[in-house]
C-alpha cells in the first residue's frame, strides 16, 4: 500500500492530531507508505465538549469576535532564560522554565459550528455536521497579543475565548491560519495586559536526546508541564488538508487533548514546536503512548508575516502519493496526481524516485522534505528508476491546492 507523503500525510495504522473529533477518528489524514512500517494512528491533541472528546472543529474558518475594548497600558515582561540544574531531562531545570515561561502559555476554547454536508473523512475522522466546543493551548509571542496556536483548535470557530494565567479573558480573532502546516495565528485586544511573549527557537539546532518541556492544558488541568526528549527528528505527519508537514519534532514529553497548539520549549525555555499529534498505534485511546509530534518552529517562522496579513501560505506541490521502496532506496510512487506537475513531467505510478536535484532520496520523507524546501514555479530534476533503468525528470512545481485529492 502506498502512502500519501508527499502531498498528503503518511497514515497508517496512525495519523492524529492533538484535538481530536467528537467520535474517535477512523485513522490517520492520508495513507501510509509501504514499507513505512507499522506506525499508530495519529490523532490530533485538541480537547472538544466534553474531557475526552477531541474538539477537532472543522469548516471553513470564521472566528470572530470584537476584541475588549480597554485602553489601558499593556505590560510586557521578558522571558528569563531557565537551564541548567537536574531534572529527569538533562540540562533542563523544569523549576525554573515553568517559573519563567507559564505566563506566555494561554488556555483557548474554540466555540462553533463544524462543517456541514459529507465532505469525506480526514485525520480526526470522518466530518460530521455538528456543534462542538474546541478546548486547546497556545503561546504568546510578542507584547502586541499576537499568539500561536494549532489551526484545528479554532478551525470553523465562530468565538475564540483567550484565559491568562492571571485568570483574564479575552476575545480572539484570527489573523491567519495555514491548514498545510496547521499553524494558525490570533490575536486579542493587549491593553490592561501584563504580557510574557515566549522567545521563538531555532527547531534546526536541536538533536536526538535534547531535552524538551511542553505547558499546556491536558484534559483541561490547566498549564501542566511535562518533560521528555526530541526522539526524533524530520518525521513526516499529516495536515488538516491531506497534506504532509515535514520536518516535524518526535518527542517522548507527554501530549494529551488539550495539549493542541501549546508550546515545546527547549532548555532555555525557547519556542522550537507547536505541539500537534500524538501516536495511538492503531488503537481507540487518544492519550499519551510516549510518541507525539510538533510542527517545527523554523517552518512557523518562515509563514509570520503572511499570516499576520492573513493571506494564503503558498507551498509547492508535485502531485503525486509515495511510500517508502521496498529496498529503502527511494520513493516509490504510489499514483500520480492527473494534470499535476508530476503528471507533466511524464512521471508513472511505480518510478521510484532516487535524487531530487542531485540530491538522494532514501524514501518518502526526504522527498517530502525536498518539495517542502522550494516554491510554486520552481523548476527541479528528479532521477527515476524505471524498471532496470534511470531516467531523469524535469518538473515545475506547482501551488499546493487547498485540500489533498481523495479520488
Amino acid at each position: 500500500m502506498s502512502t500519501p507523503i508527499i502531498e498528503q500525510p503518511p497514515a497508517g495504522p496512525g495519523n492524529g492530531r492533538l484535538s481530536d473529533p467528537p467520535t474517535p477518528p477512523d485513522g490517520p489524514r492520508g495513507r501510509r507508505s509501504a514499507g513505512a512500517g507499522g506506525r499508530g494512528a495519529l490523532v490530533a491533541v485538541a480537547l472538544a465538549a466534553a474531557l475526552l472528546g477531541a474538539g477537532a472543529v472543522t469548516g471553513v474558518l470564521a472566528a470572530t469576535g470584537a476584541l475588549d475594548g480597554s485602553t489601558k497600558a499593556t505590560s510586557v515582561v521578558e522571558p528569563v532564560a531557565a537551564y541548567g540544574g537536574s531534572t529527569a531531562a538533562s540540562g533542563l531545570n523544569a523549576r525554573a522554565l515553568y517559573a519563567s515561561s507559564a505566563a506566555g502559555v494561554v488556555d483557548i476554547t474554540a466555540s462553533g459550528v463544524s462543517s456541514s454536508g459529507d465532505q469525506g473523512g480526514g485525520p480526526f475522522g470522518p466530518f460530521r455536521p455538528s456543534q462542538a466546543t474546541a478546548a486547546g493551548s497556545g503561546s504568546v509571542i510578542d507584547g502586541h497579543g499576537r499568539i500561536l496556536t494549532a489551526a484545528h483548535v479554532v478551525q470553523g470557530a465562530s468565538s475564540i475565548k483567550v484565559s491568562f494565567q492571571d485568570g483574564t479573558t479575552r476575545t480572539a480573532r484570527v489573523l491567519g491560519t495555514d491548514q498545510s502546516t496547521d499553524i494558525a495565528l490570533l490575536k486579542v485586544d493587549p491593553s490592561g495586559l501584563t504580557l510574557h511573549p515566549l522567545a521563538l527557537g531555532s527547531s534546526k539546532s536541536l538533536s536526538v536526546g535534547d531535552a524538551l518541556a511542553v505547558i499546556g492544558d491536558p484534559f483541561q488541568y490547566s498549564r501542566s508541564l511535562s518533560t521528555g526528549v526530541v526522539s526524533g527528528l524530520d518525521r513526516t505527519i499529516g495536515a488538516t488538508n491531506g497534506f504532509s508537514i515535514a520536518h516535524a519534532i518526535q518527542t517522548d514529553a507527554s501530549l494529551n487533548p488539550g495539549n493542541s497548539g501549546g508550546p515545546v520549549l527547549d532548555a532555555r525555555g525557547r519556542l522550537v514546536g507547536i505541539a500537534d499529534q500524538i501516536a495511538t498505534g492503531g488503537a481507540s485511546s487518544q492519550s499519551s503512548s510516549g510518541v507525539g509530534f510538533a510542527v517545527p518552529i523554523d517552518l512557523v517562522k518562515s509563514e509570520l508575516s503572511q499570516l499576520e496579513r492573513g493571506a494564503q501560505v503558498s507551498h509547492a506541490y508535485l502531485g503525486i502519493e509515495t511510500g517508502n521502496s521496498s529496498d529503502g532506496k527511494g520513493a516509490l510512487v504510489g499514483s500520480v496526481q492527473g494534470g499535476g506537475p508530476a503528471a507533466a513531467a511524464g512521471m508513472r505510478n511505480g518510478d521510484v524516485v532516487t535524487a531530487f536535484d542531485g540530491s538522494p532520496i532514501h524514501g518518502s520523507n526526504d522527498l517530502v522534505a525536498a518539495i517542502t524546501s522550494h516554491r510554486p514555479g520552481d523548476r527541479v530534476k528528479l532521477t527515476v528508476r524505471r524498471g532496470s533503468s534511470s531516467v531523469e525528470v524535469t518538473a515545475t512545481l506547482a501551488a499546493q491546492p487547498r485540500q489533498a485529492s481523495t479520488g
